[in-house]
């Protein structure tokens, strides 16, 4: 059977790579030269498979106002005349319910735990280099009030599997010293010891390196998709400036690219672009400016991520905007970033923005889409990509074979 896989992020390449080891003859198409260059390029780089819970919460909509009037904000809205914007804003608002957060989160950490057992398999069989390190993570409180409400959060999350504890300030900074610059502003931290980080942009380059080995692959890159042609029921070719792929099946992982490819075929895909920011800052071996362990700023929403040589930190949501770089924003990151680890050099700092594209629920759509009968998907992963590509190309796959899947894909199945 032969199956074109469009997109080669790291969604893309891991639902590719496990097709054809599956047994497919897999195509793999995108418009880049390379892979990850989007959305995997400079992302936050955690593997945290404990922290998935949406964006979408009961907390997140008394804020929204707050946010909206601070410089420091770290979500901004720039409403535009556009449907879609305002149809993904409006069932986000929905989804914020305690009840759909609560029943979301369960169901994402199903995923986020088969993805984290999936690529450790992956491992023993291909030994990519690309920074992969169990350090554990830290998030940070600075007030008292939203650290004891997050000791709720650890109880639901210790039912599902997840190992964490609650730290006050002095054991937060014997973990992890290198948070001293913000002494005085320290509440606690929860802390969960079996979290991960590596480069995302090393592993798909990795694993589409190892993938290009295989006899049953082709890879064609640099050939934008243009469209899907349907006959019938079924898809018979991608149309790209290489011309046309025929193939059996064919799975949509590409992305933002996504809706545009799907939608002319009546399956309108809820996925809107959040951008985010990321600056690498390289470090020395034995550098001491940044932590150790993964960090996350809970007020201002900032990730920091021990990777080889390099801290890489995101942050922000921006909800309308382009995709280009916002000086301002990045002056931000830079600033609120020297705030807490003092020592950094900033100035060496390597800034990045990208879209991540997120449903309203923060859940992704894994399986058949309803346009054609030999139609997939694999989309909407939002800032999660990297955490969630093992277990969602090895769900896509179950599905595809129809094999008993490892979780329960409901959650997930595209509407």
């Amino acid at each position: 059977m032969r199956v074109c896989v469009i997109g080669a992020g790291v969604v893309g390449v891991t639902s590719a790579y496990f097709l054809a080891r599956q047994g497919y003859d897999v195509t793999l198409v995108d418009g880049r030269e390379r892979p990850g260059e989007e959305t995997s390029y400079a992302n936050g780089g955690q593997l945290s498979y404990s922290y998935v819970a949406p964006l979408a919460g009961p907390g997140v909509l008394p804020s929204v106002p707050g946010w909206l009037l601070r410089e420091d904000s770290p979500l901004r809205f720039r409403p535009r005349m556009d449907p879609h914007q305002w149809a993904w804003c409006l069932r986000f608002a929905l989804a914020c319910r305690a009840s759909v957060a609560r029943r979301s989160t369960a169901e994402m950490l199903t995923l986020s735990y088969l993805s984290r057992d999936v690529l450790n398999a992956l491992l023993e069989q291909e030994p990519l280099s690309f920074g992969h390190l169990r350090n554990g993570k830290l998030i940070v409180y600075r007030s008292a009030p939203l650290l004891d409400k997050a000791r709720a959060l650890v109880e639901y999350q210790a039912g599902h599997g997840a190992e964490q504890r609650v730290l006050n300030a002095a054991q937060t900074l014997e973990l992890e010293p290198a948070l001293a610059g913000i002494r005085t502003h320290l509440a606690g931290a929860i802390y969960t010891p079996g979290e991960e980080v590596g480069d995302c942009l090393r592993f798909t380059e990795g694993l589409f390196e190892r993938l290009t080995r295989l006899p049953n692959v082709q890879v064609r890159m640099g050939a934008p998709v243009g469209g899907l042609r349907r006959d019938g029921a079924r898809i018979v070719a991608a149309r790209t400036s290489q011309g046309d792929i025929e193939a059996d099946a064919y799975v949509v992982a590409a992305g933002m690219g996504s809706r545009k490819l799907l939608r002319p075929l009546g399956q309108d895909v809820p996925i809107y672009g959040l951008k985010g920011y990321s600056l690498s800052v390289p470090l020395k071996d034995d550098d001491e400016a940044g932590p150790a362990i993964s960090v996350t700023d809970y007020e201002r929403r900032i990730v920091y991520a021990r990777i080889g040589s390099v801290l890489r930190m995101a942050a922000m949501v921006d909800i309308g905007a382009g995709p280009g770089l916002d000086e301002r924003r990045i002056a931000l990151l830079k600033r609120q970033a020297g705030e807490t680890f003092p020592a950094l050099r900033l100035a060496a700092a390597t800034p990045w923005a990208g879209l991540r594209p997120a449903t309203p629920t923060g859940k992704p759509w894994i399986g058949p889409s309803r346009a054609a009968c030999n139609l997939w998907m694999n989309v909407g992963h939002g800032a999660l990509g990297f955490t969630l590509a093992c277990g969602s190309a090895a769900l896509l796959t179950a599905q595809m074979a129809g094999i008993q899947p490892p979780i329960e894909p409901r959650p997930f199945l595209p509407a």
